[in-house]
């Protein structure tokens, strides 16, 4: 093996690593916990502690079945932050997980590239989530979303298997690039489809109940000296409705 072709291995082999972590990252959504809506963070099947990062949270807003907004907020309850009305049709949010860094040893800390010089990644790390109380529905821009899922149509099926297609939307425009799963929950190390040049993807419904599809889109960074990019990562969730008991 020449060290041309060596060298051309090593890369790729790199460049997958890099792929496949960087669908790794923890993410938000909302789901019932005891009859109750809850913001999730976490990644699989992790759900961690939400009060403590509540800080991070900067909006929070419900709607109502006409895309009205309705005027909502997160209250403690033991760890976990519910919503204070349970009968929102649907709900985002958004969350700055601030700034982190990995070193060469694997580590990550909760600073910029200017107090850690020797990172090998520093970025600033941004989670959406629109979520809804019931099957996948047609969904509009929404503009506090600086990511987001859009689900392509008008009806969808409620069965899982079925494709749907979505698009991936950055400040309101359709982005090539996006990396997309269908089920960060139950099988967040899947490998993702990219968004083609319309922002556009096809996927199956994954669950015959909660589903939270997932994309990352990395943004150029402002300040090179202190991040290396802002990785945005938004979800859209949904519920499929299981046969009649």
């Amino acid at each position: 093996m020449n060290k041309v072709t060596l060298a051309c291995i090593t890369l790729a082999i790199s460049i997958s690593s890099i792929y496949s972590a960087k669908t790794q990252a923890h993410a938000i959504w909302f789901a019932e916990r005891s009859s109750q809506l809850a913001l999730i963070y976490g990644e699989g099947a992790q759900d961690l502690d939400t009060v403590k990062r509540q800080d991070k949270v900067k909006r929070v807003t419900g709607y109502n079945k006409n895309w009205q907004e309705q005027s909502v907020k997160l209250v403690e309850s033991g760890h976990m932050m519910i919503l204070s009305d349970n009968t929102v049709y649907a709900v985002t949010g958004m969350l700055d997980n601030g700034l982190w860094s990995k070193t060469k040893d694997g580590k990550w800390f909760a600073s910029g590239r200017d107090q850690i010089p020797d990172a090998v990644l520093s970025e600033h790390t941004k989670k959406h989530a629109v979520h809804l109380r019931g099957p996948l529905t047609k969904i509009p821009q929404l503009k506090e979303q600086q990511l987001q899922i859009i689900p392509i149509g008008n009806s969808f099926s409620d069965q899982k298997g079925a494709l749907v297609s979505y698009r991936i939307l950055f400040n309101g425009k359709a982005v090539q690039g996006a990396k997309v799963i269908n089920d960060i929950v139950n099988d967040p190390d899947q490998k993702p489809l990219i968004s083609n040049d319309e922002g556009i993807v096809t996927l199956p419904l994954r669950n015959q109940g909660l589903n939270v599809v997932a994309a990352i889109y990395d943004e150029k960074s402002t300040n090179l000296a202190v991040f290396d990019k802002t990785e945005h990562l938004a979800t859209l969730s949904f519920i499929l409705p299981h046969a009649a008991e």
